[in-house]
């Protein structure tokens, strides 16, 4: 025997196998993080551990034969030992792939649900649903909402989980009794409840993993913590989730679950606050949310998350137009400077630095790439998918966008607002076929969401179906705010019935004073009421938009919107030089965002078409129906339309045009 140890020494035998090991658990390591990366099914990363098994077998017989040379031949009790370990490795190879295939028996096996709905709902994924408060302090809730979202966001950061959207699971209680009918809405195979207690510096948490679909409790706990402790808690819950779910965590994502952003309560008792804030996104609740996460940041300046936040929060407002200052720039600026100088990698401070680039600077291109290489390291962030879908359209990037907002739409079903968008996306690229299904999909969640429905007339008039589209705006019924009347006044202008759609404008234009937001409904007003040969009326009309665009850009000088519509007023007020003026600066300040551009060179169609530079106009429609892009009123143009459009009446002459009305 010490012959043949000598025998193992001559050969190198031992540090062959060593140095075998150790590469192969570094290669299956890294496999290991771009299987989860890219959502690998698990059957290949267990033919590659079976593959590395084997070629240890065969390393160590390479490694006997082709020794040191000169070496002895192999023995006869040397071959037993080598056959002894190929037995031992056969053996191991075909216990593993024998566990790995399913059982036969005698007994029936249970049908596996149709490959689509695997496909929709992956094993992996989880909805956290609204934590009840249970504190005696109802103004709490804030806090309870805070906590589900603190473990949602870290749930998000785990590669191998599908996480849903708050936004999308925010719409249910707290603990429904239709889980299984959740779980299908959501897409999702298990979904975690909880609730929380606040009382001073104590924190009582309680939270549940349940099975959607059979409602069996895979897993609950309970936590007493003082509140400068709540971090390690939802860490916690998220690593258990993940094991519960059998999601593998990097290192990286170990340390995510493990951070603590913050060891002043008070500073992440304002944090929390200016969350649920931000998620509201009105006028309102953004400014509250600026003072929230100042406050945060007040208390603890090294607060790289709060910083982050309320860097998020200057931006939307600035991009909004609620104020559009040069100290809300800066404010916006020198916050995301903070959360840089304190955790430049942090996700969150990343995504506000795409967020600066698209809504402060505009800077699109800079914008993406920081998103998508977001995407990699926080896969399950619906807002991130959203926000590059948006980015993308602007850049001209239509099919990737409307990928980027499907995905997103997985992430957060049960937002109207992306759908919406999501659908405006498909119209733009003239996928009528994609949109009405897509349509079909969001109104059997909303049924009688007035947008969704005005979007679906808005698809058969693009398509010259005007009987099929009546059907739908006989559905439309706006209220004051006129929300749905773009397919009426569509279908009022296509089938040259103006009269029917003038009664939702009379209010409007009975109205002293106008803001901005009711500026393009005045010019269609106009636009009608010159129609139904109301000359006189429609120039009143006009003069009220003009001032209305007028006021706003006031205060918004460098806003296309305003400058667009207000070329549009005072082209219906027959002033060419300057309708033209002010439309060529909208189409200057859109040149860098595809989004738009399309919009306003449609409108300088139509003022070219009205002051008889026919041929410019029809250049220009060659054009728009070559691009995707948003039209004025949310339709690109297509033949059918300038067929029926009777803005485009001054053109029907032309051969050029009949043959741009007869393509499709």
């Amino acid at each position: 025997m010490s012959e043949f140890l000598q025998r193992l020494k001559q050969r190198k035998l031992v540090q062959w196998a060593v140095a075998y090991a150790a590469a192969a658990f570094a290669c299956l390591q890294g496999i290991d993080i771009v299987a989860q990366r890219f959502g690998w099914p698990d059957v290949i990363e267990r033919g590659l551990i079976i593959a590395s098994c084997i070629g240890f077998f065969i390393v160590l017989v390479l490694a006997w034969y082709h020794g040191e040379r000169g070496a002895q031949r192999v023995n006869g009790t040397e071959l037993l030992i080598l056959a002894l370990l190929l037995s031992l490795g056969g053996a191991f190879l075909w216990r593993y792939t024998a566990a790995s295939q399913p059982r036969t028996a005698s007994a029936p096996v249970a049908p596996l649900p149709a490959a689509s709905s695997v496909r929709a709902i992956p094993e992996k994924s989880i909805a956290v649903l609204p934590f009840e408060n249970l504190s005696s302090d109802k103004e709490n809730a804030y806090f309870a909402e805070g906590i589900q979202d603190e473990i949602l966001t870290r749930l998000a950061k785990i590669g191998a989980l599908k996480v849903i959207s708050r936004t999308s699971s925010a719409h249910y209680a707290s603990s429904p009794d239709n889980l299984p009918e959740i779980g299908k809405q959501l897409g999702v195979r298990s979904i975690l409840e909880g609730s929380v207690q606040k009382a001073g510096q104590e924190v009582h948490i309680n939270v549940q993993l349940i099975r959607a679909a059979t409602e069996e409790h895979l897993w609950a706990e309970s936590y007493n913590r003082k509140l400068d402790d709540i971090f390690a808690v939802e860490g916690e819950v998220a690593g258990t989730i993940a094991g519960q779910l059998n999601a593998r965590l990097t290192g990286a994502e170990k340390k995510v679950l493990a951070q603590k952003p913050t060891s002043n309560s008070a500073a992440y008792d304002s944090y929390l606050r200016g969350l649920g804030q931000l998620e509201e996104a009105t006028d309102n609740s953004l400014n509250a949310a600026v003072h929230s996460f100042e406050e945060a940041v007040r208390i603890d300046p090294q607060f790289a998350l709060a910083w982050a936040k309320l860097c998020r929060a200057h931006s939307m407002i600035y991009f909004h137009y609620i104020d559009r200052s040069e100290a809300r720039r800066t404010a916006a600026a020198n916050a995301l400077a903070e959360a840089v100088r304190l955790q430049p990698q942090l996700p969150e401070t990343q995504l506000a630095k795409a967020d600066f680039q698209y809504w402060v600077l505009l800077n699109y291109k800079a914008a993406r790439d920081l998103l998508q290489q977001l995407h990699q390291s926080w896969p399950s962030n619906a807002d991130i998918l959203r926000d590059l879908g948006w980015d993308l359209a602007r850049l001209g990037e239509w099919e990737k966008s409307a990928e980027d907002l499907d995905e997103a739409i997985s992430l957060n079903p049960r937002d109207l607002y992306l759908r919406q968008t999501a659908i405006g996306g498909r119209l733009a690229l003239r996928d009528f076929a994609t949109a009405l299904r897509m349509l079909d999909d969001a109104l059997q969640i909303w049924p009688d969401d007035t947008r969704l429905l005005d979007s679906k007339a808005l698809v058969f008039q693009a398509l010259g179906q005007l009987d099929q589209a009546q059907t739908i705006v006989d559905r439309l019924h706006p209220g004051a705010d006129r929300v749905g009347t773009n397919a009426i006044v569509n279908q009022a202008r296509l089938r040259r019935t103006p009269a029917i759609a003038l009664p939702y404008f009379k209010a409007l234009g009975e109205q002293a004073t106008v803001n901005l937001s009711d500026t393009a409904d005045l010019i269609d007003f106009a636009r009608l009421l010159e129609l139904s040969g109301d000359k006189t009326k429609a120039r009143a009309i006009f003069s009220k938009a003009r001032d209305a665009a007028e006021a706003a850009l006031k205060e918004q000088p460098d806003n296309a919107f305003p400058i667009a519509l207000l070329g549009y007023a005072l082209a219906g007020l027959g002033e060419r030089d300057a309708a033209l003026n002010r439309i060529e600066q909208a189409v200057d300040l859109t040149a860098n965002d595809a989004r738009n551009h399309g919009t306003v060179e449609e409108i300088k169609a139509r003022v070219l078409t009205r002051f008889g530079e026919n041929d410019r106009a029809i250049v220009l429609l060659q054009h728009l129906l070559k691009i995707p892009h948003d039209g004025p009123g949310e339709a690109p143009l297509t033949p059918a339309l300038l067929r029926l459009d009777p803005d485009f009446d001054p053109l029907r002459g032309d051969p050029q045009f009949k043959k741009l009305c007869q393509e499709q």
